[in-house]
């Protein structure tokens, strides 16, 4: 047997937890995982997983034996990747990880270019709003909004910002008066964006100073921005979405925006790949073609 696809095979094994899961991830059979795990017990002498009907668990020289594989298949990879350097085309999978709404309206467009551009490029994305580990489940890129909270072992490279703009429906506006400034946020009824039980507050930029973060008095809290949109349109109060959402709906004239005058916050969008000393051409590629593109899908 081929033994970077048995070390392969027994990394996916440990990574993912079973056999199974690791034969699903590999297009393998559940059997033939068991195969390559036990070819490198045989070769090595040595047991590295010890296994049960119910669970398994690594042996003591497994563990060690797990991280010196994961570093020769990176290796492996990289050695790969400047084999398709050379040809000056990206070529193989590109796995890309996105949050939903965001990634399906104006990421995704970029990267179907992207593909038409180059045959060779096969696309394989993740919409999801959970923030996932590059490493752990092997993805080559990482589309973020908003804050970064941990970047340890990766590289950040913002490629566009959301203006945010605070919109209500016109028959809210007519039967509760515009805001004329941010204190009177106060006065007025908010569609509150909510994930994994926290609560965004609605960020302000100031002159001078940090920015102000408000949460307006709120009965309706919901986790899908687009949804915020539609009971804003329906006159349920106030929200405070990115302005490439709720462009045509204020062209149409179902919402308007207000606080017109206040300068509108930043929100950063970053792409995200995991430190490597050799890049397979594919990621720097897909990443400029996300900084040159996205910034105009957010005017």
């Amino acid at each position: 047997m081929d033994r970077l696809a048995s070390m392969a095979a027994f990394v996916k094994a440990v990574e993912l937890g079973t056999f199974a899961a690791a034969a699903a991830a590999l297009d393998l059979s559940g059997p033939m995982v068991g195969k390559h795990v036990r070819f490198l017990e045989e070769r090595l002498g040595v047991r590295l997983i010890n296994r049960t009907t119910r669970r398994q668990s690594l042996t003591d020289f497994g563990r060690a034996y797990y991280e010196r594989c994961r570093t020769i298949l990176a290796e492996a990879e990289a050695a790969d990747a400047l084999a398709a350097d050379q040809l000056s085309q990206p070529c193989g999978k590109l796995r890309v990880t996105m949050p939903v709404l965001f990634g399906r309206r104006c990421v995704t467009p970029i990267l179907l270019t992207l593909a038409q551009k180059y045959p060779a490029l096969e696309l394989d994305i993740s919409f999801s709003d959970r923030l996932v580990d590059l490493a752990e489940d092997g993805y080559d890129l990482a589309i973020r909004t908003g804050d970064l909270d941990n970047k340890a072992g990766m590289i950040a490279r913002r490629i566009a910002r959301q203006r945010m703009i605070v919109c209500a429906s016109p028959s809210y506006v007519e039967m509760n008066g515009p805001p004329q400034q941010i204190e009177d946020l106060g006065k007025h009824n908010a569609i509150i964006y909510r994930r994994s039980g926290r609560i965004r507050p609605w960020i302000f930029p100031r002159k001078h100073g940090a920015p102000v973060g408000i949460t307006p008095a709120n009965r309706l809290r919901l986790d899908d921005l687009d949804a915020i949109a539609d009971a804003a349109v329906s006159g349920m109060g106030l929200a405070w979405l990115p302005y490439w959402l709720i462009r045509e709906r204020i062209r149409a004239g179902t919402l308007v925006p207000l606080l017109v005058d206040q300068p509108s916050f930043p929100y950063d969008c970053h792409a995200l790949w995991l430190q490597t000393p050799h890049l397979p051409l594919k990621v720097p590629l897909a990443v400029d073609a996300l900084a040159a593109a996205l910034p105009k899908r957010m005017m």
